[in-house]
C-alpha cells in the first residue's frame, strides 16, 4: 500500500480522494490538511459550486419565506378557482422543487467542496438529528431550510447550539410531534391539543443527548415533555408568513408548575424552562460519552475502543461542548491512526455514491445518482425512523448489497455521471493512489481495458474506506 497515512486522512475526513487530491495531502502533511478542514472558513469555495448553489432559489429560503410562497401558490389556485386535484398537483409540484433542490445542493457540495470534513459532519448531524422529508405534511416544505438553518452552520461549533436550533426549527417540532404538546388543563388544551405528547422529549434523550443508557427514567421523560408545552410552529397558520424562523412559543398550551427533570429543579416560568433543560443535556456527562461514541464510530471503527471514548468525552466537557476540538482530540489519538483501523469502515450507499462521483469527476448527471441512492436503500432525507441512517457495516453489508454494487460499477464506468462518457481506469487508478490489496491489483491488471474501471469501482477495496 502506498501513502497509507495520507490515504486514510482522506478517507475519513473526505467523501473520497479526487484527482490530485493525494498530492495535494502529501505536498502540506496531514497534520496541515486536518487542521485547515477543521477550519472550513479558511478553504475558498470554488466559483462553480457558489454559482450553481445560487441558481437553487428554494435552498436558502427561511421557513417563513417557503410557508409564504406556498401560500402565495394557494392563494392564485384559489383566484382561479381550480380543481382541488390541480391544486394538489400545484403544491405537490413546490415541495417536489424544494426536495430537488435540495438532494443538488447536498450532492453538489459533497462532490465538488474542498471543504470536505464539514460535509461530512452535515451528513453525520442530519442523521443524529434525522427528520423524515418523505413523512409528508409540512415536513416537506421545512427541511431543506432544516439542514441549511439548523444543521449546516453549526456542524463544528458548540453542540448547545445545534441542539437548540434543531429543537426550536419547524421541521423537527412537527417531525416528533412537539408542535401540538400542550398542558392538560391549560387555556388551549383542545382538539389536536388536548395534552402531553412525549415523541420529542423521548427522543431528545434517547437519540439526541443522553443515549438510551444515560441514566434517565420515565419521570424524566415526562418532565420533560411538560418542560416543552408550548413549543411549537406559529397558529393559526396564517401568522407563519410573518415568523421567518417557523419557531412559536405558545404560553396557553405551557405548563407553568414547577418540575424535577434529571435531579434539577426547573422553575415554571415559560419558555426559559426549555433552554436551561437544554443546557443540562448539553452538559451532561453522559451527552459527552453518547456524542463522543458515535464520532468515534463515524470517523475510526464501529466499535471505538473505551479508550478513545473518553478522551474525547473528557474534551467534550472540558470545552463545554466544542465539537471542532473533540474532532480534533480524535484526529490527534493513537487510535485514529492505528493501522488495524485503515480501510476499516464500509461505505454506506450514500459514500459509495458520492465517492464514485469524486473519483470519476466532471459529473453532470445529478439525478441519476439521487436516483441510485433511492434504489440502494438510502433516499436523501428520507430516512423512515428517528434514529437516521446507520453508518456500520452490519446496517449495509450483505450479499444483496454486493450483487446491486458490482452490476452498478459497469453502469458507472461507462459514463452514468458523465454523459456516458466511459471512466479512465489509468486516471482512476492514480486518483486512488493505486490503493489496492494485491489481489484486487493482479484482478485488475489481467482484466481488459474496457473492464478495469468497472472492476476497481466494484472492487471490495472501493467499498471501504
Amino acid at each position: 500500500m502506498k501513502d497509507t497515512r495520507i490515504f486514510h486522512t482522506i478517507n475519513r475526513l473526505t467523501f473520497g480522494s479526487t484527482p490530485g487530491l493525494i498530492q495535494q495531502v502529501k505536498k502540506i502533511g496531514e497534520e496541515a490538511y486536518i487542521q485547515s478542514q477543521l477550519t472550513p472558513a479558511s478553504i475558498a469555495t470554488p466559483d462553480s459550486l457558489t454559482n450553481q448553489l445560487q441558481s437553487l432559489d428554494t435552498l436558502n429560503l427561511t421557513p417563513g419565506q417557503l410557508y409564504k410562497q406556498q401560500h402565495r401558490l394557494n392563494e392564485e389556485a384559489k383566484q382561479l378557482k381550480l380543481d382541488a386535484k390541480t391544486k394538489q398537483k400545484i403544491r405537490g409540484d413546490f415541495e417536489q422543487k424544494i426536495r430537488s433542490q435540495a438532494e443538488k445542493a447536498r450532492l453538489l457540495r459533497a462532490y465538488e467542496s474542498p471543504r470536505q470534513l464539514e460535509e461530512v459532519m452535515v451528513d453525520f448531524w442530519y442523521n443524529h438529528f434525522n427528520v423524515n422529508a418523505l413523512q409528508g405534511g409540512q415536513i416537506r416544505l421545512y427541511f431543506s431550510a432544516y439542514e441549511q438553518q439548523a444543521i449546516r452552520p453549526h456542524v463544528l461549533g458548540k453542540f448547545r447550539r445545534l441542539l437548540g436550533a434543531t429543537a426550536k426549527h419547524p421541521a423537527m417540532l412537527i417531525y416528533l410531534d412537539n408542535w401540538q404538546n400542550t398542558a392538560p388543563g391549560s387555556p388551549q388544551a383542545k382538539g389536536r391539543f388536548k395534552g402531553l405528547n412525549e415523541n420529542y422529549a423521548r427522543e431528545l434523550l434517547e437519540l439526541h443527548t443522553l443515549g438510551v443508557d444515560g441514566g434517565y427514567s420515565q419521570a424524566d421523560i415526562i418532565s420533560l415533555a411538560r418542560i416543552f408545552t408550548g413549543w411549537g410552529v406559529p397558529r393559526p397558520s396564517g401568522k407563519r408568513i410573518e415568523d421567518e424562523d417557523g419557531f412559536y412559543f405558545e404560553s396557553d398550551r405551557h405548563d407553568f408548575e414547577d418540575k424535577v427533570f434529571l435531579g434539577h429543579q426547573i422553575k415554571g416560568r415559560g419558555i426559559e424552562e426549555g433552554e436551561e433543560a437544554l443546557d443540562i443535556l448539553a452538559r451532561h456527562p453522559s451527552t459527552a460519552r453518547y456524542i463522543s461514541y458515535k464520532l468515534a464510530r463515524e470517523f475510526v471503527v464501529d466499535n471505538p475502543p473505551e479508550s478513545l471514548i473518553k478522551k474525547m468525552a473528557d474534551k467534550f466537557l472540558e470545552t463545554e461542548g466544542e465539537i471542532r476540538l473533540v474532532l480534533k482530540t480524535l484526529f490527534s489519538s493513537s487510535e485514529f491512526w492505528n493501522p488495524d483501523v485503515y480501510q476499516g469502515k464500509f461505505k454506506t450507499p450514500y459514500r459509495y455514491i458520492v465517492s464514485v462521483m469524486r473519483a470519476v469527476g466532471e459529473v453532470s448527471n445529478f439525478n441519476s445518482a439521487t436516483g441510485l441512492l433511492r434504489q440502494l436503500g438510502m433516499p436523501l432525507y428520507g430516512c423512515p425512523s428517528p434514529d437516521g441512517y446507520k453508518n456500520t457495516q452490519d446496517a449495509w453489508l450483505n450479499p444483496d448489497t454486493m450483487i446491486r454494487r458490482s452490476s452498478l460499477a459497469v453502469q458507472l464506468s461507462k459514463g452514468l455521471f458523465q454523459d456516458r462518457k466511459p471512466v479512465d481506469s489509468q486516471k482512476l487508478i492514480e486518483t486512488l493512489g493505486d490503493n489496492f490489496s494485491e489481489n484486487t491489483r493482479e484482478v485488475i491488471n489481467k482484466s481488459s481495458p474496457d473492464l478495469k474501471a468497472a472492476l476497481i469501482l466494484g472492487s471490495p477495496d472501493f467499498m471501504k474506506y
